[in-house]
């Protein structure tokens, strides 16, 4: 269940980023269409997410522009940390769901 939280806030910040995106193209002066389509499936999408880690994901969001990020090498690639090995670890068993100890972002593990 973990794992599939994690992808559905990773999906999440990918459609809130082409939202901003979209509000950025559209000050250029372009016409951009698709918003509607976009804030529905990010509607639909937040609803399958439970309630504390969506409160925790909204609340880095307003922070950074990327709340959930990373972990290669065992560095965050949020703020460039070492992450602690045991938390690794466990981040690479899917045994929950951690955040950086430095940027308090939301990670991810990547091979």
């Amino acid at each position: 269940m973990l794992k599939k939280d994690l992808d559905q806030l990773v999906f999440l910040q990918d459609l809130d980023m082409m939202l901003d995106e979209r509000e950025e193209v559209k000050k250029l002066g372009f016409d951009v269409t698709g918003q509607k389509m976009l804030e529905d499936e990010r509607t639909e999408l937040a609803n399958k997410i439970s309630r504390p880690l969506l409160y925790t994901y909204e609340k880095l969001r307003k922070r950074y522009k990327r709340a959930i990020v990373p972990v290669k090498n065992s560095t965050c690639l949020g703020c460039f940390m070492k992450v602690p090995t045991s938390l690794s670890v466990r981040g690479r068993e899917d045994a929950g769901v951690f955040t950086c100890e430095g940027c308090g972002r939301i990670l991810y593990w990547i091979e």
